[in-house]
């Protein structure tokens, strides 16, 4: 009877830790993972080591099968950023080139929100989202500092952007897919970076050969460029809100995605130790 009624609470902390990730006791109990050192080094090289993930308990594996049985799963924190990652990454799709209106993730919920309607006719050429359990912060800002030579740059606090490459017409966003990076655009916005990675969607029949930025043609490059550099620009301002640095390969989009990878659990933790995190809060009595 004792181990049932310990299951039925393992379960019903699993429900409420899934519907209320942000509870600050549940926060307050996870240790942020160490951050690696960058100083003095080049923090784009430093970040191509993404972190080994450690294999769950046998217990654990069946707890996290149940509960994604039970629960739907959160688009950010829920999904992981794929097994080859950085190499190969699953990517969560906010919008597609046919939206007049901008969706974006929710950051509490997981779901996608409208964001605002597109202000002008500048419409994303590309599928556009973001890459899972990834998080622009100090990593990503140092590699940015590093490159550019600038200080004071920091990341914006959002999963990493990635537009994906398809021959397909994709009615709609909202949907996970796996995408193979080829390079990025170094993007800034005031003191924030926003980088932009460039991937190909995996097996796609057009683009699924290409493996570096610099295979793809130069007018569908200047698309993404000009449509990141005027989507926030109001008639007759002189002064763009946003500029982009530099465009970069393949190479460094992985380390770029391996430092939002390692900025994300300096911030969140390790994904693959919440379940015990959370038995441990249980058993706490807290």
């Amino acid at each position: 009877m004792i181990p049932i009624l310990i299951a039925a609470v393992v379960l019903l902390g699993c429900a409420f830790a899934y519907q209320e990730l942000r509870l600050r006791r549940l926060a307050a109990s996870i240790k942020p993972a160490e951050k690696p050192a960058v100083e003095g080094k080049d923090a784009a090289a430093c970040a191509a080591h993404v972190p080994a993930v450690a294999t769950p308990s046998e217990e654990a594996a069946r707890a996290r099968k149940l509960v994604e049985l039970l629960f739907p799963v959160h688009a950010w924190h829920g999904i992981p950023p794929g097994e080859k990652a950085p190499k190969t990454v699953n990517a969560v799709i906010e919008i597609v080139p046919t939206d007049t209106v901008k969706y974006e993730l929710d950051k509490h919920s997981g779901l996608l929100c409208i964001d605002r309607p597109q202000r002008y006719s500048s419409i994303c050429p590309t599928l556009y989202g973001f890459i899972p359990r990834t998080l622009c912060a100090e990593e990503v800002g140092k590699a940015c500092e590093a490159r550019t030579g600038l200080q004071g740059i920091y990341g914006d606090g959002d999963p990493i952007d990635i537009c994906v490459l398809t021959e397909k017409n994709i009615s709609h966003g909202g949907i996970l897919v796996r995408a193979r990076p080829i390079g990025g655009l170094r993007m800034i916005d005031g003191n924030k970076a926003d980088d932009k990675i460039i991937a190909v969607l995996e097996d796609d029949l057009e683009y699924g050969d290409i493996k570096e930025l610099s295979e793809l043609k130069k007018t569908l490059l200047d698309r993404l460029r000009h449509y990141f550099l005027s989507y926030k620009q109001l008639p007759g301002e002189e002064k763009r809100q946003v500029e982009i640095t530099h465009v970069y390969g393949r190479e460094e989009a992985e380390a770029i995605i391996g430092c939002s990878i390692n900025d994300y659990r300096a911030h969140y933790g390790a994904p693959e130790s919440r379940l015990e995190q959370l038995r441990q809060l249980i058993a706490s009595g807290h």
